[in-house]
């Protein structure tokens, strides 16, 4: 893996989204920081992380970005997954050790069955080695200290579920699982949890996220390309702000209406009530924050800074 520079950078405001291809061998953390580096930008977060196991879509945010993560976090995500059956591991991926062998006897058919019972609202128990968290302690912890913790089974949603045998050779099947699920899948534990419903066991050995939300693989950038660019380069491949709020009801103030709405007053207007609006200012065009709108009345729910504003249109 290749390792985040130390040199000192001067750091300067940006502002926008980044839709990176996150390599293999990666901690999300990691690949922020490098392209933060990058892109000597002061403010940076992620939108939820992906194990260095897995590959694929992460949307970083910049700046005034940040402050509308969360619905990234919140949206339905695209996996491609490898499951080899009739093998347990104690991390249920290709990490852990081997726990348990089990032969297989799979054939199409049977898999579909299972298909269809995973398809829809299921529930499922989140595992150990996760970074979910109990009594301030993320599970993975507990793990390596060799503590299994009770966890409570959460109900979650698998919108889309596709799966075929793809098996090498006798005794090595596998199967190749796509997936487009709510927030909070463990696709690991999908993969196991469908092995055990097969009466063989599984585990995960690859996972690469193909979507999140509405952004996709074909809109990302690697971390190779960023390196060989130049900064100029690299500040095109940034989205605006608002590229995360395209599911958004967008509302424009005028003048007044919008220095009001800045200082968190709520306005009145002929808009329809909705949950999620992204209020702009007109002429230039420029993003406020967000709202709901409740019998014509603007409600603020997170504002950018007049000091974010004044550097989002310097870009």
């Amino acid at each position: 893996m290749l390792q985040t520079p130390r040199a000192r950078v001067a750091r300067r405001p940006v502002h926008g989204v980044l839709l990176l291809d996150k390599p293999l061998g990666w901690s999300s953390n990691d690949a922020l920081q490098k392209v933060k580096w990058l892109l000597r930008a002061e403010k940076a977060g992620h939108t939820g992380t992906l194990d260095p196991l897995a590959s694929g879509v992460l949307p970083l945010c910049f700046g005034a970005a940040t402050k509308f993560s969360q619905l990234q976090l919140d949206a339905d995500k695209t996996y491609e997954a490898v499951a080899r059956l009739g093998v347990k591991t104690s991390t249920a991926d290709a990490e852990g050790s081997v726990v348990e062998t089990r032969p297989v006897q799979v054939d199409d058919e049977k898999l579909q069955r299972v298909v269809s019972q995973f398809s829809g609202l299921i529930r499922q128990t989140p595992p150990m080695h996760s970074a979910l968290k109990k009594d301030g302690r993320a599970l993975y912890d507990y793990a390596r200290a060799g503590i299994e913790v009770e966890r409570e089974t959460r109900e979650l949603r698998i919108i889309e579920l596709t799966a075929t045998l793809a098996g090498e050779k006798p005794g090595r099947e596998l199967i190749k699982i796509a997936v487009k699920c709510s927030k909070g899948t463990y696709i690991r534990t999908l993969a196991e949890d469908m092995g055990e419903a097969l009466g063989c066991g599984a585990h995960l050995t690859a996972l690469r996220r193909t979507a999140t939300g509405g952004f996709g693989l074909s809109s990302c950038v690697t971390l190779e390309a960023l390196e060989g660019m130049t900064e100029e380069e690299r500040l095109k491949c940034l989205l605006p702000v608002d590229s995360l709020l395209s599911g958004h009801t967008p509302v424009e103030l005028d003048a007044d209406n919008s220095g009001r709405f800045l200082s968190g007053l709520r306005r009145r207007g002929n808009w329809t009530d909705t949950a999620q609006a992204a209020v702009y200012a007109g002429n230039p065009r420029t993003l406020l924050g967000t709202a709901h709108v409740k019998a014509g009345e603007l409600i603020p729910t997170r504002l950018l800074s007049p000091v974010e504003i004044e550097q989002m249109n310097r870009f």
